[in-house]
């Protein structure tokens, strides 16, 4: 009886999709097939029904498929191959991520299928045949059948078909559009393939799933303001982690721990936790110094959810307080992190933010002695900081390469503002700026009214960072921290 009444007050206050799980497990006959990837049936509490990733539906990617077809000229073909199985030994892979391509249009997250796209034939998937001893080893993947049923292809064929299926496709198409660094062998060997190539009827796709991917829509923004706030909060807890721990190594077993316990798939790249003088080696990532007492620490950091990655960055004396030097130069990148802030809005691009920044930021160093006023101020500011203001962001880190940086933005845009400052031990200025990295980063969403900072939760106010390092009652706290987004109107 006992259990029965606390099995009674359990699905009384439980959510819709945990009922939803509950009753597909206990109540349905059926097996659960695995088709390699999460589905509805069998990972309930990631996809509602409908979705074939989790939060993007099955109609979101069809309107995508069909948006592709719209940037195609008549009778064009679009081939779009996954990512390939990369080995760190003859026996050992590297853990597998998606080409977001591939992703963006198919859904399906597997090494070993290519995707064609075209008016007259839709979508038509050749996928991988997997050996008993494949799924023995490997595991199950996603056959022709799951191809029609979970990815919603128009047609579907097994791998082994592709050279006479597809080479009939190509003969019949006007123009070929696929993208050149994740070609495969399995069509550019073709023979109908290198026939259009040799007559320059080959293009690079990217250049239209770029402009698909580059401005997200409400499904795609959830996922990103949700990858943003897992890196928020792991983040946070690991400069907690900090003042006890200050060693980059730890910091970033910390920072990905956290994440993964938030329920990110993967890191977004490589963390980069530069201690010292390891903060001005702008991708700095061997992680694998202690961090003396007194020097500050660089973090840039993000970490991917279902396909969208966050990026943000920040610096702090794990000691918890700055130096006077410190202080001043970290005023200053806080002070052009607000500005350029302020700047996005519909209509601007990054390239005249990052004009602005570079004028705020030559200003500023030589008011405090580390540019000189002569001719050749701007390449010196380049060897303080030879990086742009900031990149698009969306399933890759540095997203939809082919947009420039002068396109006006737009509503629905991610991008980063970043500025910075590296200055190695031997650059001639004054000795207590030698050795001093700083970056602070964020993300900022491009909305109608002006724009929406998805990492304003983060501290990045001195006083907020001295409080949050040294206040035991704010640390007591801090899984709670009163921050918020952000937002301009």
């Amino acid at each position: 009886m006992a259990l029965r009444f606390l099995a009674r007050k359990f699905l009384q206050g439980a959510s819709p999709r945990q009922l939803q799980a509950i009753s597909s497990r206990s109540f349905s006959s059926k097996r659960m097939i695995d088709v390699g990837q999460p589905t509805p049936a069998t990972h309930p509490e990631l996809l509602n029904e409908g979705e074939i990733t989790p939060g993007i539906t099955a109609e979101e990617y069809i309107s995508r498929r069909n948006r592709l077809l719209d940037l195609l000229p008549d009778k064009g073909l679009a081939i779009i191959a996954a990512a390939p199985v990369k080995m760190m030994t003859d026996v050992v892979p590297y853990t597998f991520r998606q080409d977001a391509d591939y992703s963006y249009i198919t859904g399906c997250q597997q090494p070993g299928g290519i995707a064609v796209l075209g008016r007259e034939c839709g979508l038509c998937m050749f996928m991988p045949e997997a050996t008993p001893h494949d799924v023995l080893w490997q595991g199950h993947v996603a056959g022709v059948d799951v191809a029609l049923e979970i990815f919603k292809a128009d047609s579907a064929y097994p791998m082994s078909r592709l050279p006479k299926i597809l080479s009939e496709m190509i003969r019949q198409s006007s123009r070929l559009f696929h993208n050149a660094n994740t070609a495969v062998s399995a069509y550019t060997n073709l023979e109908a393939y290198q026939l259009a190539a040799s007559n320059g009827k080959v293009n690079n796709l990217s250049a239209c799933t770029h402009e698909l991917r580059w401005t997200k829509s409400s499904a795609e923004l959830k996922l990103m303001r949700e990858s943003a706030s897992i890196a928020c909060q792991a983040l946070l807890q690991t400069m907690m982690h900090s003042k006890v721990c200050p060693h980059e190594a730890m910091l970033s077993a910390k920072f990905e721990y956290e994440c993964r316990m938030r329920g990110a798939q993967r890191m977004a790249f490589n963390p980069v936790v530069g201690g010292g003088n390891n903060g001005s080696v702008i991708h700095y990532s061997r992680n694998d110094q202690k961090i003396a007492d007194g020097n500050l620490v660089l973090m840039d950091v993000g970490c991917e959810l279902h396909g969208y990655v966050s990026d943000l960055t920040r610096t702090w004396p794990p000691c918890g307080s700055f130096s006077p030097s410190q202080q001043e130069l970290y005023d200053l990148l806080l002070q052009t992190n607000k500005e350029c802030i302020k700047l996005c809005k519909p209509g601007t691009t990054i390239q005249e933010i990052h004009k602005y920044s570079v004028e705020m930021l030559c200003k500023g160093f030589k008011e405090i002695g580390l540019l000189k006023d002569d001719q050749s101020i701007l390449h010196s500011y380049h060897q303080l900081n030879p990086t742009s203001i900031g990149h698009y962001l969306g399933m890759d880190v540095h997203d939809c390469s082919t947009v420039n940086y002068d396109r006006p933005l737009k509503p629905g845009v991610v991008i980063t503002i970043e500025p910075g400052v590296y200055i190695p031990y031997n650059l001639d200025c004054p000795e207590w700026y030698q050795g001093i990295g700083i970056r602070i980063e964020d993300e900022v969403l491009i909305t109608d009214a002006g724009y929406e900072v998805l990492t304003g939760s983060m501290p990045k106010e001195v006083k907020h960072i001295a409080a949050l390092l040294n206040d035991c009652n704010i640390a007591a706290q801090v899984g709670g921290w009163n921050g918020v987004r952000d937002v301009s109107i």
